[in-house]
């Protein structure tokens, strides 16, 4: 990598990873920001990239929510942000549409464009085609059809020359058991046994993220009990699962609803694992995200 300040532009299809890749970039100290105006680039640079207490490591998230007409000027932007001193590196996310049609049944989220009355893979055929001028322009192009979330992780830093660190990445993962348990699990905590926010009329438009969800847990001793026998347990047997062999573990937290309790847990396990000297370390709300 250059010795100048980076820029990051991640693009793609929709559903091949993206916003995991944000979140890798954030972990790794980049300031990050998702669907910015096409446009505002070279302000956002300018904005941002001057504050000393800033990271010089930027990255923004653009895709087909642009306006499309906006897409086809990306290359002079980049060039504009180049002259800013920084150097500026486009990496295009692509999956197959056999597999982007399966993520959405899973997920049941809708399209960005099929609110056009288009068909879902219609809607994948348009968008395919109006990002093509991006995918052409990439520095990088990461196929995410046979990726887990780890993989993607790993692609993303090694892609870019961001990490020599071979070491084992950890990802705390909440889910919803009404929706199954994630394949790729390597330990599985159900927390149903927990006291549930959801019957607290002013937490349940919440989740795990919010402060206020957060004290009403850490009220609970039964909260604290599984929590701490939870961590002694990753603890003991998570630094005996590095090998040369493996790159990576998923620990998941279920709950009845994935929102409020699995979340927290996972979030609260990651900056315990983070205190404990782990390096890489993410977080991933199935539900949520």
């Amino acid at each position: 990598m250059s010795e100048r300040p980076t820029m990051v532009v991640v693009s793609g299809m929709s559903g091949s990873g993206k916003s995991v890749a944000l979140a890798t970039l954030e972990d790794l100290g980049y300031y990050c920001t998702d669907n910015l105006p096409a446009d505002l680039l070279p302000d956002f640079v300018r904005s941002v990239g001057r504050e000393a207490e800033t990271p010089q490591k930027l990255a923004v998230g653009i895709d087909v929510r642009n306006r499309h007409q906006h897409l086809s000027r990306i290359p002079r932007w980049l060039s504009a942000v180049g002259e800013l001193d920084f150097d500026p590196r486009l990496v295009f996310f692509d999956t197959a549409d056999p597999v982007l049609i399966k993520r959405y049944a899973e997920t049941r989220r809708r399209h960005p464009l099929s609110h056009r009355g288009l068909s879902l893979a219609d809607a994948i055929a348009l968008e395919r085609q109006i990002l093509k001028p991006l995918r052409m322009l990439a520095d990088v192009v990461i196929d995410t059809s046979e990726l887990n979330v780890h993989q993607m992780r790993r692609r993303v830093t090694t892609e870019l020359g961001l990490t020599g660190d071979s070491g084992l990445s950890l990802l705390f993962e909440s889910f919803a058991y009404r929706r199954g348990v994630p394949g790729d699990a390597d330990f599985v905590f159900d927390a149903r046994g927990l006291p549930n926010p959801h019957w607290e009329p002013r937490l349940r438009p919440l989740s795990g993220r919010d402060p206020e969800v957060s004290e009403y847990l850490d009220r609970s001793p039964e909260f604290g009990e599984y929590f701490g026998q939870v961590a002694a347990f990753l603890d003991t047997w998570l630094p005996r699962m590095r090998s040369d062999t493996r790159s990576y573990v998923t620990i998941a937290f279920g709950c009845s609803g994935g929102r409020h309790r699995s979340v927290y847990l996972a979030e609260k396990l990651a900056a315990h694992a983070r205190d404990r000297g782990w390096e890489d370390v993410a977080t991933y709300h199935r539900e949520l995200d």
